[in-house]
């Protein structure tokens, strides 16, 4: 049961920036999906993400778009909303062939929960993370999430993950995790800070 960095892969569904405005938690939200990426980077988990609708939706955030870019990862660019539907996607995904696919973006109870649900129909076990997804609405993340680990998706959080995909203490990737880890603090204390102004 254990997601490990040689057993999953990373899937980023559509974390855009003219819906990002309408998206609750947002910043923080994103925070957790720039520090999955750096970490899975790390671990050399394979990463995946998507875009819907670029036109009426705007491009992948700025910051999770730098890092992308710095390891040459585009954006696959789909216009069904779970990420299985489309077929580039669909291949380049199961290409990888991982027990685990690790979902984070939004909406959670639109193309995160429908690609959950067709990851689940293919065989590969969804690890939502729970800190990394959301949606316009509470209660459809609340619910959303509550249908998806009852169809068989593993529920965590942005950290929990990256220890398991560390496994251990003292080596230079846990070191350089830990500064992950500390920025995702910093992100979380200041998001947290705007959110009451």
């Amino acid at each position: 049961m254990l997601t490990t960095r040689d057993n999953s892969s990373l899937l980023m569904i559509d974390v855009q920036t003219r819906l990002l405005p309408q998206i609750h938690n947002a910043q923080s939200m994103v925070a957790a999906n720039a520090f999955l990426l750096k970490t899975a980077h790390l671990f050399l988990v394979p990463i995946v993400a998507t875009v819907q609708y670029v036109a009426g939706l705007g491009p992948t955030h700025p910051s999770l778009q730098d890092i992308l870019a710095g390891w040459e990862i585009e954006p696959i660019e789909k216009a069904t909303f779970s990420a299985l539907q489309d077929e580039a996607c669909k291949k380049q995904v199961m290409s990888l062939d991982r027990a685990h696919v690790v979902v984070v973006g939004i909406e959670s109870h639109v193309c995160v929960q429908q690609t959950v649900l067709d990851l689940l129909e293919a065989g590969v076990r969804p690890v939502v993370v729970r800190d990394a997804v959301s949606s316009r609405n509470p209660v459809d993340l609340e619910t959303s999430l509550r249908r998806m680990e009852t169809a068989g998706a593993i529920i965590t959080t942005a950290e929990s993950l990256a220890f398991g995909w560390c496994r251990e203490s003292g080596t230079p990737e846990f070191k350089e995790m830990l500064g992950y880890v500390k920025e995702f603090d910093a992100a979380k204390i200041a998001a947290a800070a705007d959110s009451k102004t």
